[in-house]
């Protein structure tokens, strides 16, 4: 009983958003830091489907990768970050990377599967502009201008 409340109080104060869905892609746990991240609060989030944070576009994709996780029992992203746009409450674009792991029934098949996420939004905004930078003074020198 212990180690179940000390597991729902590190989930709680952990600063990155925990997101747990069930083997039909219905969310099961929803912490506070995904509650500031994508806008829903836990009783919003809780038995809705992921669908709410990803992107419509990108709906067909996602879907095919979580039914083949869950009818194997593996995934590609357990120790790989993975970045991905997502979608917020009030339709905002963000970008988001996190890791998940599978969670296996007493029968041992996948019953869940958890992500740990991070909003990477602001560093992915940086990271672009300076790209772009990069390749503004790389066009200049090519030029033979003066980089400016």
């Amino acid at each position: 009983m212990q180690a179940e409340l000390d597991l729902k109080a590190l989930v709680g104060a952990i600063g990155d958003a925990v997101i747990v869905s069930d083997a039909q892609g219905q969310v099961v746990m929803w912490n506070p830091a995904a509650a500031r991240m994508f806008g829903y609060a836990e009783a919003e989030a809780l038995g809705q489907s992921l669908d709410m944070i990803i992107p419509e576009r990108l709906r067909k994709r996602h879907w095919e990768g979580y039914d083949k996780s869950m009818a194997t029992g593996t995934t590609k992203y357990g120790n790989d970050l993975l970045r991905v746009p997502a979608i917020d409450k009030g339709g905002r674009s963000m970008s988001i990377a996190f890791t998940v792991a599978m969670l296996h029934g007493t029968d041992g098949k996948v019953s869940a599967i958890a992500a740990v996420i991070r909003d990477e939004t602001a560093r992915f905004a940086e990271e672009r502009a300076l790209k772009k930078r990069v390749a503004e003074l790389e066009a200049q020198v090519a030029a033979g201008a003066p980089p400016a």
